[in-house]
């Protein structure tokens, strides 16, 4: 894999528009599992409970599982070294933008200033009725479901639920940088999750380099993929950085 490493590290310093497209898989790392598969969060807990019909007539019921997994379990994760090197290639004008499928804030946290949420942030809460923002630690999750200071309804964490649509800003800003992107990392994602999945074939289709990091090879490999880098991302990432000139 050598080789290909010194190629990739090539590649990236010589790129002009690169972006990363980031999944559950780069989070692996940090404590987070990923939804699906066997050991998957959805093997433990109702998927109903994120669907939006479901927390709209039983928001007690959805909140009680959505703490327990986001504020309980993810609160105590940490960002890791492919994180950081994403914000490293960032402030060294190589990466232009982390568009992620992920809603659990380490990418900013790692010190990524241009992050693409395409399924939103647990680290915000907002109101149905305002739209008030909150962050988690302004609001009492100990009183289940948490209510707004202003008017008393309820908040919801501002991630897509199922039955919910992507955010026009972030599509829309996921897709140009796709489109811009001479280069795209796809890091730690199946691409089975549409329509983010659509991103790295985006920039395929205009041009871009394709060089994909995962532990087992995904929907992308053999379709899309130029480079595949197997194994953890931190360590790959960590590898390629040290031979950036």
């Amino acid at each position: 894999m050598e080789k290909e490493l010194q190629k990739v590290a090539e590649i990236i310093s010589s790129s002009k528009s690169m972006i990363a497209f980031t999944g559950a898989g780069i989070s692996v790392e940090s404590g987070i599992p990923p939804f699906r598969g066997p050991d998957g969060l959805w093997s433990r807990y109702d998927p109903k409970c994120l669907d939006l019909d479901y927390f709209h007539l039983n928001p007690e019921e959805s909140w009680k599982a959505i703490k327990s997994i986001f504020y309980d379990f993810f609160g105590e994760a940490k960002y890791n070294g492919a994180h950081k090197v994403l914000a490293q290639l960032e402030e060294k004008g190589l990466l232009k933008a982390v568009v992620t499928q992920n809603i659990d804030n380490l990418h900013q946290e790692a010190g990524s200033k241009t992050v693409y949420e395409f399924h939103g942030n647990s680290q915000r809460l907002i109101c149905l009725q305002c739209g008030k923002s909150y962050v988690p630690s302004e609001v009492n999750l100990n009183e289940l479901p948490p209510k707004c200071v202003n008017d008393k309804k309820i908040l919801k964490p501002d991630f897509v639920f199922f039955g919910e649509g992507i955010p026009e800003t972030a599509y829309r800003k996921s897709l140009q940088a796709a489109r811009d992107a001479d280069v795209v990392l796809v890091i730690g994602t199946t691409g089975e999750v549409m329509p983010a999945a659509m991103i790295p074939t985006e920039a395929k289709r205009n041009g871009a380099v394709v060089i994909e990091i995962n532990t087992e090879e995904s929907n992308y490999t053999d379709g899309i993929t130029d480079y595949f880098l197997q194994g953890k991302a931190s360590e790959i990432l960590e590898e390629i950085y040290c031979l950036i000139k």
